[in-house]
């Protein structure tokens, strides 16, 4: 069974705002292009297919993009103008001219394929096999450093009533209170982590934390407690860590349809490889910029949510096993 694309075209009309009724200003048609398949599976989005509508006074073309998606922004005057001729062209498929009708909203248009020789003259095609995707990717990592410890002591003298004029107050404002602060710094470029305060000697029933941001660490970490009874001594410690940046080598494996390899990679992914068995032998193929190999050609595309969608089409004289 011939393998053809469907091509999905809704049409949007845009109009500037006015207090009157005013005509539209243009009239955008977004599609998307697809193989359809008798398997769900091979109806595959098909990238680069190039697009032009012919309006009577001009044309306007784009191309599909990875995902097979698509807009044409065509003026004003094309709503008296139908129907509208769509023009497809794709290597591979054999060229088709659509005429549209702008009343309604959805069509689906098919190209037929045309044949290709999937091995070369003489001889058998060459297997792909094993594929596997190999890349890099950083991640932020800490490299410890040590542990930072410090005793300090809130002075103070238990059982003297409180002036609120004078000082701090216990949290009854009965008695008077003493306050001290800690500050510790783990020097530039380090972070502390897992820091706390505890109470060791002294009255400790007597005494609070009443501010600190111990918790969230950082380069610099501070406390504050309050006495109201005699002097407490108080622990701090802190692991101190470096913030770095480690680049771990990490491996994907793509998902193969009819002709076609697919897979996705995060946007901050690098020094991309496919790995595959060709012929029998491992072979690695950097995926460079421009998305080339001896045995597939890659189109790339940027999607929501920092993903980089892949997919690669075998050429003449090779197949997947």
């Amino acid at each position: 069974m011939k393998a053809l694309l469907i091509v999905v075209l809704t049409v949007i009309v845009t109009s500037g705002s006015s207090c009157r009724e005013r005509r539209p200003q243009e009239i955008t048609l977004s599609g998307a292009v697809m193989r359809r398949d008798a398997d769900p599976n091979k109806q595959s989005p098909i990238a680069g297919v190039q697009i032009a509508a012919d309006y009577g006074t001009g044309t306007a073309v784009t191309s599909s993009s990875v995902q097979g998606a698509f807009t044409i922004t065509l003026p004003a005057t094309l709503v008296r103008i139908t129907p509208v001729t769509l023009r497809f062209r794709h290597a591979g498929y054999e060229p088709l001219d659509e005429l549209v009708t702008m009343a309604q909203a959805l069509y689906v248009i098919r190209m037929t394929p045309l044949p290709q020789p999937v091995r070369p003259a003489g001889g058998p095609a060459v297997a792909i096999s094993n594929v596997s995707i190999r890349y890099a990717a950083k991640v932020a990592v800490s490299a410890e450093v040590g542990t930072r410890v410090k005793t300090f002591q809130v002075v103070n003298q238990g059982n003297l009533p409180c002036n609120r004029a004078s000082g701090p107050c216990s949290p009854d404002g009965r008695w008077r209170a003493g306050v001290a602060t800690l500050t510790l710094d783990a020097e530039q470029g380090n972070s502390f982590r897992n820091a706390r305060l505890s109470c060791i000697a002294g009255p400790c029933p007597f005494t609070r934390i009443v501010r600190s941001n111990f918790a969230a660490g950082g380069q610099t970490i501070r406390a504050t407690v309050l006495d109201w009874s005699d002097t407490a001594t108080f622990l701090a410690q802190a692991e101190v860590v470096h913030p770095m940046m480690s680049e771990n080598v990490r491996r994907s494996y793509p998902v193969i349809f009819d002709r076609t390899l697919n897979f996705s990679l995060p946007a901050p992914a690098e020094g991309v490889c496919v790995e595959a068995e060709m012929g029998g032998q491992p072979i690695v193929f950097p995926l460079g910029p421009s998305l080339n190999m001896s045995w597939a050609a890659c189109q790339e595309e940027k999607q929501q949510e920092n993903v980089s969608l892949y997919r690669c089409e075998l050429k003449a004289g090779y197949e997947f096993r």
